[in-house]
């Protein structure tokens, strides 16, 4: 039996994927066409990660299943480990939900998961942000899931290129733009004084009308156990700049945990130093605070698409953004905390770039959504070429 509207499962397994995929959830709960049905599991579900589920709902979503899969320990075993029993307990929801498509987010493992219980349950497949080039093992996962999935909505024309490159068929391959730019088409810019101390966080008292930095930096897998090291050199620029600097933690990914006790031990050495640490923040705030930053520092894609789109001034460190596209206010440097300072001084001393469509023009989820409606999926899969 045919039902009256196509039942689209969107899974998501993380803060940054949420911000990656809201506009689309909003898009398909509201078409006429589509019915939306929402699992969050992964670090999503997780206090310490910033316990995104609670911003979803907060946004008016219904959470139809959590799946609980992370295993603690934040090494290679254990993401390996977390993917295995994301498989399995994805499956059983899939049975339960019984949905016409699942749709997935760009890299991380717990989208692996979703791709890999989905294709192997002959249930359509579509993805999000594949096609793209970066460092660590999300390069591998990306393009893994790529040659899962059915249809295809990438960020960028030269995504796509790859995508068909790949051997996809180029009937399922769409050109949408990044779902993230979406919140920031008509975003209103500037935060009161008191934004921070009304949002959380720990540390010190930040005003936030006048400058200051935005860090959010995770592990890079395949170096994780240089983690450690690697947040000590940022640790080190930041401190000798000495602006107010908002930080986010990272992620769940391997080195997370040298990541969180370099942030830690700098806390406790630095008692005085103008640092607030924050777990998470919705989606439109982290627009607003990225808007508002003299300089983004780390290693998120956030500062390569959104920070491109706002034209905030940023500091890309180390590999996990590796040839990423990115636009003229991204600035490139290595784990050494000089040349990390210098970049700093150089793109706060710059002030704000140009607004860069790079990555879209900010009505991807309305798109992505209509094409889901109209589509029309083969779970039977072959090379195009």
């Amino acid at each position: 039996m045919t039902r009256a509207r196509r039942r689209v499962c969107i899974v998501v397994g993380s803060r940054a994927n949420y911000g990656r995929i809201k506009s689309v959830m909003a898009a398909v709960r509201d078409h006429a066409d589509l019915e939306l049905v929402l699992i969050v599991g992964a670090s999503a579900l997780l206090f310490r990660y910033g316990q995104a589920v609670d911003v979803i709902e907060a946004d008016g979503f219904e959470v139809h299943a959590r799946v609980y899969s992370i295993v603690e320990g934040e090494n290679p075993s254990t993401m390996a480990k977390s993917t295995g029993l994301g498989i399995i307990e994805l499956t059983t929801q899939f049975e339960t939900l019984d949905p016409d498509v699942v749709l997935t987010v760009a890299d991380r493992f717990e989208t692996l998961a979703t791709a890999v219980a989905a294709s192997y349950m002959n249930i359509p497949l579509a993805h999000t942000q594949g096609g793209e080039v970066t460092g660590s093992i999300d390069e591998s996962v990306r393009h893994a899931i790529t040659k899962l999935a059915h249809i295809h909505f990438t960020a960028t024309e030269l995504s796509r290129e790859r995508v068909l490159r790949m051997g996809e068929d180029p009937e399922t391959v769409f050109v949408t733009g990044c779902p993230s730019l979406d919140p920031l088409r008509d975003l209103a810019r500037g935060l009161p004084s008191d934004f921070f101390a009304a949002h959380g966080g720990s540390g010190a008292a930040i005003d936030a009308t006048r400058p200051f930095l935005l860090v959010l930096q995770h592990p890079v897998t395949t170096e994780y156990r240089g983690a450690f090291a690697q947040i000590e050199e940022t640790l080190a620029a930041v401190k000798a700049i000495g602006m107010p600097t908002v930080w986010l933690w990272p992620n769940v990914d391997a080195g997370s945990d040298s990541i969180s006790k370099g942030l830690r031990l700098f806390v406790t050495q630095n008692p005085g130093f103008p640092l607030r640490l924050f777990r998470n923040f919705a989606v439109e705030d982290y627009a607003r605070v990225m808007a508002s930053a003299a300089c983004i520092v780390g290693n998120s894609s956030s500062a390569l698409r959104e920070g491109a789109f706002l034209g905030v001034p940023a500091v890309n460190i180390g590999t996990r953004q590796h040839r990423r596209e990115r636009g003229a206010n991204v600035l490139d440097v290595g784990y050494d905390h000089a040349a990390i300072e210098t970049a700093i001084r150089r793109q706060v001393s710059h002030g704000a770039y140009p607004s860069d469509p790079l990555y879209g023009d900010g009505h991807s989820g309305p798109r992505i959504a209509d094409l889901l409606a109209r589509a029309a999926f083969n779970v039977q899969k072959s090379l195009a070429y």
